[in-house]
């Protein structure tokens, strides 16, 4: 390329190759250092191609962690429920074998002698808690039939002894 005449009035810019470099080595502006012999290290498509393939694959690696970690979740609150779900059903079953024991007739028949409402032959009656215990020698006491050692009961407990029987 001709390079044109410089005019007499305009000085025009020196160019880059006509300015010798700062460290004497070539062309270049003074103070900046000649990166011409530098590789260029810009983004290569190679480059691009692997800084994608590296955010798929580290996306694919979250994702099936936090996939992994919300089956370990699910897993342990199924466990939980399950656990739980036992403990109601035998929860259950002891309330029907209540409810069972409540609707018995023995149990309603016991229930209405606390209220006065037992059979037209009975007598009801109740003990004061200051009542005295029985004598060893008085009547019907089945452990002075037998030999046995006589127990040291308090009055309630005998008459309740004596009018159902003993205590399993």
């Amino acid at each position: 390329m001709p390079e044109r005449a410089a005019s007499a009035g305009s000085e025009s810019p020196p160019h880059r190759h006509d300015l010798p470099a700062a460290d004497g080595d070539g062309p270049g502006l003074p103070g900046f250092p000649d990166l011409s012999g530098l590789p260029v290290t810009g983004f290569t498509r190679r480059r691009m191609g692997f800084l994608g393939a590296g955010v798929l694959a580290s996306w694919v690696v979250i994702s099936f962690a936090r996939q992994v970690g919300d089956a370990s979740a699910a897993t342990s609150r199924l466990e939980g429920l399950q656990t739980s779900n036992g403990q109601l059903a035998e929860q259950v079953a002891g309330l029907e074998r209540e409810y069972q024991l409540i609707q018995g007739d023995a149990w309603v028949r016991q229930q209405a002698r606390a209220y006065g409402l037992g059979s037209g032959q009975e007598v009801p009656f109740t003990l004061g808690p200051g009542a005295p215990a029985l004598g060893s020698d008085a009547p019907g006491l089945a452990a002075l039939r037998l030999g046995a050692q006589a127990a040291s009961t308090s009055p309630l407990e005998s008459w309740l002894t004596l009018l159902f029987g003993p205590s399993r």
